[in-house]
Protein backbone atom coordinates (compact mmCIF):
# COMPACT_ATOMS: atom_id res chain seq x y z
CA UNK A 1 0.00 0.00 0.00
CA UNK A 2 1.55 3.21 -0.93
CA UNK A 3 1.75 5.76 1.59
CA UNK A 4 0.85 9.55 1.76
CA UNK A 5 3.16 12.15 1.15
CA UNK A 6 4.58 14.28 4.16
CA UNK A 7 6.57 17.31 2.87
CA UNK A 8 9.32 18.53 5.76
CA UNK A 9 10.81 21.88 4.03
CA UNK A 10 13.39 22.09 6.92
CA UNK A 11 14.97 19.16 8.46
CA UNK A 12 13.61 17.87 12.28
CA UNK A 13 15.93 16.39 14.41
CA UNK A 14 16.56 12.41 13.68
CA UNK A 15 13.73 10.48 16.14
CA UNK A 16 11.23 12.61 14.60
CA UNK A 17 12.11 11.98 10.71
CA UNK A 18 13.04 8.25 11.60
CA UNK A 19 9.41 8.11 13.28
CA UNK A 20 6.97 10.01 10.39
CA UNK A 21 9.55 8.15 7.81
CA UNK A 22 7.64 4.57 9.51
CA UNK A 23 4.17 6.27 8.08
CA UNK A 24 4.56 8.53 5.20
CA UNK A 25 6.32 9.22 2.18
CA UNK A 26 9.23 11.60 3.58
CA UNK A 27 9.62 14.50 1.03
CA UNK A 28 12.78 16.36 2.55
CA UNK A 29 12.80 19.58 0.87
CA UNK A 30 16.59 20.80 1.26
CA UNK A 31 17.55 17.41 -0.27
CA UNK A 32 16.18 17.52 -3.34
CA UNK A 33 17.86 19.01 -6.45
CA UNK A 34 14.91 21.10 -7.65
CA UNK A 35 12.66 22.20 -4.81
CA UNK A 36 10.58 24.13 -6.81
CA UNK A 37 10.33 20.89 -9.15
CA UNK A 38 9.16 19.14 -6.48
CA UNK A 39 7.00 21.29 -4.60
CA UNK A 40 5.23 22.24 -8.13
CA UNK A 41 4.74 17.82 -8.89
CA UNK A 42 3.31 17.07 -5.25
CA UNK A 43 0.79 20.42 -4.48
CA UNK A 44 -1.96 19.16 -6.29
CA UNK A 45 -2.54 16.35 -3.88
CA UNK A 46 -0.15 16.98 -0.58
CA UNK A 47 -2.13 16.41 2.63
CA UNK A 48 0.36 17.17 5.10
CA UNK A 49 3.50 19.32 6.14
CA UNK A 50 5.80 18.95 9.34
CA UNK A 51 8.13 21.35 10.05
CA UNK A 52 9.58 23.82 12.66
CA UNK A 53 11.28 27.18 14.17
CA UNK A 54 14.59 27.67 13.06
CA UNK A 55 16.10 26.73 16.57
CA UNK A 56 14.99 23.54 15.76
CA UNK A 57 15.56 22.43 12.57
CA UNK A 58 19.43 23.16 12.18
CA UNK A 59 18.76 26.62 11.96
CA UNK A 60 16.80 26.50 8.41
CA UNK A 61 13.85 28.45 8.17
CA UNK A 62 10.83 28.19 5.61
CA UNK A 63 7.94 29.81 7.03
CA UNK A 64 4.35 28.67 5.59
CA UNK A 65 3.13 31.84 4.76
CA UNK A 66 -0.48 32.46 2.93
CA UNK A 67 0.84 32.25 -0.27
CA UNK A 68 2.88 28.85 0.20
CA UNK A 69 -0.34 27.24 2.02
CA UNK A 70 -1.84 28.44 -1.60
CA UNK A 71 -0.42 26.28 -3.55
CA UNK A 72 -1.66 23.20 -1.65
CA UNK A 73 -5.50 22.55 -2.36
CA UNK A 74 -5.61 19.54 -0.75
CA UNK A 75 -3.46 20.18 2.47
CA UNK A 76 -4.84 19.17 5.86
CA UNK A 77 -2.48 19.29 8.57
CA UNK A 78 0.74 21.41 9.35
CA UNK A 79 2.82 19.65 12.52
CA UNK A 80 5.22 21.96 13.98
CA UNK A 81 7.55 20.97 16.36
CA UNK A 82 7.65 23.58 18.57
CA UNK A 83 5.31 25.09 21.47
CA UNK A 84 5.25 28.10 19.80
CA UNK A 85 4.43 28.42 16.02
CA UNK A 86 5.07 32.57 14.83
CA UNK A 87 6.89 30.27 11.51
CA UNK A 88 3.27 29.34 10.53
CA UNK A 89 0.80 31.95 9.31
CA UNK A 90 -1.97 30.27 11.45
CA UNK A 91 -4.98 32.83 10.06
CA UNK A 92 -3.93 31.60 6.34
CA UNK A 93 -4.20 27.95 7.69
CA UNK A 94 -7.30 28.50 9.75
CA UNK A 95 -9.36 29.90 6.82
CA UNK A 96 -8.43 27.01 4.45
CA UNK A 97 -9.23 24.17 7.73
CA UNK A 98 -6.06 23.71 7.68
CA UNK A 99 -5.31 21.95 11.29
CA UNK A 100 -1.90 23.07 12.92
CA UNK A 101 -0.25 21.11 15.48
CA UNK A 102 2.27 21.86 18.31
CA UNK A 103 4.01 20.44 21.16
CA UNK A 104 2.95 21.85 24.33
CA UNK A 105 3.49 20.17 27.58
CA UNK A 106 6.68 17.94 26.53
CA UNK A 107 8.69 20.99 27.45
CA UNK A 108 7.17 23.07 29.81
CA UNK A 109 9.16 22.05 33.21
CA UNK A 110 12.39 22.19 30.72
CA UNK A 111 11.47 25.32 29.71
CA UNK A 112 10.63 26.86 33.04
CA UNK A 113 13.69 25.78 34.80
CA UNK A 114 15.63 27.22 31.62
CA UNK A 115 13.69 30.68 32.69
CA UNK A 116 14.30 30.33 36.80
CA UNK A 117 18.06 29.38 36.14
CA UNK A 118 18.10 32.44 34.21
CA UNK A 119 16.64 34.47 36.43
CA UNK A 120 19.14 33.17 39.08
CA UNK A 121 22.06 34.09 37.04
CA UNK A 122 21.39 37.68 36.16
CA UNK A 123 20.72 38.20 40.23
CA UNK A 124 23.31 36.55 41.30
CA UNK A 125 25.94 37.37 38.33
CA UNK A 126 27.04 33.41 38.75
CA UNK A 127 28.19 33.61 35.07
CA UNK A 128 30.13 36.65 35.78
CA UNK A 129 31.48 35.01 39.13
CA UNK A 130 32.86 32.13 37.02
CA UNK A 131 34.84 33.90 34.57
CA UNK A 132 35.97 35.97 37.75
CA UNK A 133 37.76 32.72 39.00
CA UNK A 134 38.58 31.46 36.04
CA UNK A 135 40.26 34.32 35.01
CA UNK A 136 42.32 34.29 38.56
CA UNK A 137 40.83 37.63 40.06
CA UNK A 138 39.77 35.97 42.85
CA UNK A 139 43.59 35.38 44.40
CA UNK A 140 43.73 39.29 44.33
CA UNK A 141 40.23 40.39 45.88
CA UNK A 142 36.85 38.30 46.69
CA UNK A 143 33.94 38.83 43.68
CA UNK A 144 31.74 41.93 44.54
CA UNK A 145 28.81 41.32 46.21
CA UNK A 146 25.41 41.13 44.28
CA UNK A 147 21.83 42.03 44.19
CA UNK A 148 18.86 39.53 45.95
CA UNK A 149 15.88 37.58 45.09
CA UNK A 150 14.51 38.53 48.73
CA UNK A 151 11.70 40.33 48.69
CA UNK A 152 11.11 40.99 44.60
CA UNK A 153 7.99 40.86 42.97
CA UNK A 154 7.81 38.93 39.64
CA UNK A 155 5.91 40.07 37.06
CA UNK A 156 4.61 36.94 34.22
CA UNK A 157 3.52 38.35 30.14
CA UNK A 158 1.73 35.08 29.38
CA UNK A 159 0.63 33.16 31.74
CA UNK A 160 0.30 29.98 29.66
CA UNK A 161 1.72 26.53 30.38
CA UNK A 162 4.97 27.40 30.67
CA UNK A 163 3.86 30.75 32.94
CA UNK A 164 2.58 29.11 35.40
CA UNK A 165 4.98 26.56 35.56
CA UNK A 166 7.85 29.59 36.22
CA UNK A 167 5.42 30.98 38.51
CA UNK A 168 5.08 27.54 41.17
CA UNK A 169 9.19 27.90 40.85
CA UNK A 170 9.02 31.70 41.77
CA UNK A 171 6.37 31.11 44.40
CA UNK A 172 9.07 27.87 46.38
CA UNK A 173 11.42 30.52 45.67
CA UNK A 174 9.65 33.21 47.94
CA UNK A 175 8.54 35.69 45.45
CA UNK A 176 5.50 37.09 44.90
CA UNK A 177 3.51 37.15 41.62
CA UNK A 178 1.81 38.73 39.34
CA UNK A 179 0.45 38.39 35.71
CA UNK A 180 -0.57 39.88 32.67
CA UNK A 181 -1.99 38.65 29.44
CA UNK A 182 -5.36 38.86 27.35
CA UNK A 183 -8.06 38.45 30.02
CA UNK A 184 -7.77 37.12 33.73
CA UNK A 185 -7.89 33.21 34.54
CA UNK A 186 -10.41 32.48 36.64
CA UNK A 187 -8.37 29.55 38.27
CA UNK A 188 -5.54 31.75 38.71
CA UNK A 189 -4.96 32.52 42.22
CA UNK A 190 -2.43 35.53 41.33
CA UNK A 191 -3.63 39.22 40.70
CA UNK A 192 -3.82 40.30 37.25
CA UNK A 193 -2.84 43.18 35.74
CA UNK A 194 -4.73 44.31 32.26
CA UNK A 195 -2.19 47.05 31.22
CA UNK A 196 1.56 46.03 31.31
CA UNK A 197 3.14 49.47 32.10
CA UNK A 198 1.06 49.14 35.66
CA UNK A 199 2.49 45.20 36.45
CA UNK A 200 6.10 46.68 35.21
CA UNK A 201 6.02 49.78 37.57
CA UNK A 202 4.60 47.34 40.73
CA UNK A 203 7.49 44.58 39.63
CA UNK A 204 11.03 43.97 39.56
CA UNK A 205 11.37 41.85 37.47
CA UNK A 206 9.33 41.30 34.48
CA UNK A 207 9.41 37.63 33.49
CA UNK A 208 8.34 37.16 29.20
CA UNK A 209 6.52 33.84 28.13
CA UNK A 210 3.85 35.22 26.08
CA UNK A 211 3.85 33.43 22.21
CA UNK A 212 5.53 35.71 19.44
CA UNK A 213 4.01 36.80 16.43
CA UNK A 214 2.77 39.93 15.48
CA UNK A 215 0.35 40.31 18.30
CA UNK A 216 3.13 40.93 20.48
CA UNK A 217 6.23 42.38 18.68
CA UNK A 218 7.82 44.49 20.84
CA UNK A 219 5.43 44.34 23.48
CA UNK A 220 8.44 45.07 25.92
CA UNK A 221 9.05 49.10 24.97
CA UNK A 222 10.85 51.96 26.38
CA UNK A 223 7.56 52.66 28.32
CA UNK A 224 7.47 49.39 30.05
CA UNK A 225 11.27 48.78 30.64
CA UNK A 226 11.06 52.50 32.39
CA UNK A 227 8.37 51.88 34.13
CA UNK A 228 10.51 48.33 35.40
CA UNK A 229 12.83 51.01 36.98
CA UNK A 230 16.74 51.25 37.65
CA UNK A 231 16.17 48.11 40.00
CA UNK A 232 14.34 45.74 37.54
CA UNK A 233 15.22 42.47 35.59
CA UNK A 234 14.05 41.73 32.24
CA UNK A 235 13.87 38.01 31.27
CA UNK A 236 13.24 36.69 28.30
CA UNK A 237 12.38 32.90 27.42
CA UNK A 238 9.69 33.37 24.56
CA UNK A 239 10.35 35.10 20.94
CA UNK A 240 12.96 37.89 20.51
CA UNK A 241 10.42 39.84 18.72
CA UNK A 242 8.51 40.34 22.01
CA UNK A 243 11.43 42.47 23.05
CA UNK A 244 11.97 45.98 21.41
CA UNK A 245 16.06 45.21 21.40
CA UNK A 246 17.34 49.05 20.56
CA UNK A 247 15.38 50.43 23.45
CA UNK A 248 16.53 47.67 25.81
CA UNK A 249 20.09 48.04 24.96
CA UNK A 250 19.41 51.84 25.63
CA UNK A 251 17.80 51.01 28.91
CA UNK A 252 20.72 49.13 30.08
CA UNK A 253 23.26 51.36 29.04
CA UNK A 254 21.84 53.90 30.82
CA UNK A 255 20.95 52.06 33.74
CA UNK A 256 17.17 52.68 33.96
CA UNK A 257 16.71 48.63 34.10
CA UNK A 258 19.28 46.63 36.38
CA UNK A 259 19.99 43.61 34.12
CA UNK A 260 18.16 41.36 31.83
CA UNK A 261 18.35 37.62 30.73
CA UNK A 262 17.66 36.42 27.46
CA UNK A 263 17.56 33.19 25.83
CA UNK A 264 15.68 34.75 23.02
CA UNK A 265 16.59 37.21 20.17
CA UNK A 266 15.04 39.51 17.50
CA UNK A 267 17.68 38.16 14.60
CA UNK A 268 19.00 34.73 16.72
CA UNK A 269 21.71 33.62 16.27
CA UNK A 270 22.73 37.22 15.06
CA UNK A 271 23.21 38.84 18.41
CA UNK A 272 23.27 42.88 18.63
CA UNK A 273 26.71 43.45 19.70
CA UNK A 274 25.55 45.90 22.08
CA UNK A 275 24.29 43.20 24.19
CA UNK A 276 27.53 40.60 23.61
CA UNK A 277 29.55 43.79 25.26
CA UNK A 278 27.80 44.16 28.29
CA UNK A 279 29.16 42.24 31.32
CA UNK A 280 25.80 42.93 33.57
CA UNK A 281 23.51 40.93 31.47
CA UNK A 282 23.41 37.30 30.84
CA UNK A 283 22.88 35.82 27.30
CA UNK A 284 21.85 32.11 26.15
CA UNK A 285 21.71 30.75 22.94
CA UNK A 286 18.07 29.50 23.06
CA UNK A 287 18.52 26.48 25.10
CA UNK A 288 15.05 26.97 26.39
CA UNK A 289 13.92 23.68 26.00
CA UNK A 290 17.23 22.11 24.71
CA UNK A 291 18.04 18.81 26.39
CA UNK A 292 17.81 15.17 24.93
CA UNK A 293 14.88 14.35 26.87
CA UNK A 294 12.74 17.07 26.14
CA UNK A 295 13.68 17.31 22.21
CA UNK A 296 13.05 13.37 22.00
CA UNK A 297 9.61 14.18 23.80
CA UNK A 298 8.64 16.97 21.38
CA UNK A 299 9.84 14.91 17.97
CA UNK A 300 7.83 11.73 19.23
CA UNK A 301 4.53 14.49 19.58
CA UNK A 302 5.10 15.47 16.38
CA UNK A 303 4.80 12.00 15.00
CA UNK A 304 1.79 11.33 17.24
CA UNK A 305 -0.17 14.09 15.96
CA UNK A 306 0.43 13.48 12.20
CA UNK A 307 -0.08 10.13 12.52
CA UNK A 308 -3.22 10.08 14.32
CA UNK A 309 -4.38 12.51 11.93
CA UNK A 310 -3.73 10.81 8.79
CA UNK A 311 -5.49 7.68 10.51
CA UNK A 312 -8.60 9.71 10.65
CA UNK A 313 -8.09 9.61 14.80
CA UNK A 314 -7.51 13.59 14.90
CA UNK A 315 -4.63 15.63 16.68
CA UNK A 316 -3.27 15.05 19.55
CA UNK A 317 -2.64 18.67 19.93
CA UNK A 318 -4.18 21.07 17.78
CA UNK A 319 -3.69 24.56 18.44
CA UNK A 320 -6.84 27.28 19.70
CA UNK A 321 -6.69 28.71 16.05
CA UNK A 322 -7.36 25.39 14.65
CA UNK A 323 -9.29 23.06 17.14
CA UNK A 324 -10.41 20.05 16.24
CA UNK A 325 -13.32 18.96 15.01
CA UNK A 326 -12.15 21.79 12.67
CA UNK A 327 -15.52 23.46 14.01
CA UNK A 328 -15.15 23.15 17.50
CA UNK A 329 -15.16 26.57 18.64
CA UNK A 330 -17.77 27.83 16.86
CA UNK A 331 -19.73 24.77 18.57
CA UNK A 332 -19.16 26.63 21.91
Amino acid sequence: MAQDDLLMPVPLPPLAQEGLGESFHLIKLWEEPNPKATLAAIAPGLRFIATGVPILTEGMSYPITAAFLARFPKLELVANLGVGYDNIDIAACAARGVVVTNTPDVLTEETADTAFGLLLCVIRQFPQADRYLREGKWLKTAFPLTASLRDRTMGIVGLGRIGRAIARRGEAFGLKIAYHGRKAQADAPWPFYERLEDMARACDILMVSTPGGPATRNLIDAPILDALGPQGVLINIARGSVVDEPALIAALREGRILSAGLDVFAGEPEIPAELVAMDHVVLLPHVGSASHATRDAMSALVVDNAVAFAAGRGPVTPVAETPWPLHAKAAH
